[in-house]
């Protein structure tokens, strides 16, 4: 069938899940941080698919390949928070695990993308 809109990507639909985990990851963080911490990771991880959405809406392979790295840094921000998270003694590694994992299948299939693409623009 392919691709129609940006919701039919499945780096999309993979950035939309990691985002959902965050939010309920950050909901347990101190009170004290639901300004600080918990709202920098929450927009770090809204920016993966946010970024891939507008880069497959732009509809030209060069400023797609442009957002999906942007895409792929807000990925790095949101494993520096997990760390950060982690350091601080506010999530147990156990409850991190998983989100991890998403972070790294998420990041795989980005950097797949991003090469298909990054071939089509030279």
């Amino acid at each position: 069938m392919g691709v129609r809109s940006y919701k039919d990507l499945k780096v999309w639909q993979a950035g939309i899940r990691l985002c959902v985990d965050v939010y309920r990851l950050t909901e347990g963080l101190p009170k004290s941080e639901q300004f600080g911490l918990a709202s920098q990771m929450r927009r770090a991880a809204a920016s993966v698919p946010a970024n891939i959405a507008e880069g497959y809406q732009r509809q030209h392979d060069k400023e797609l390949c442009q957002f999906l790295y942007i895409s792929s840094g807000s990925l790095a921000e949101v494993e520096t928070y997990l760390h950060l998270c982690e350091q601080l003694g506010y999530v147990r590694r156990d409850l991190l695990e998983p989100v991890f994992m998403r972070t790294c299948e998420t990041g795989k299939m980005l950097n797949g993308l991003i090469a298909k693409t990054h071939e089509s623009v030279r």
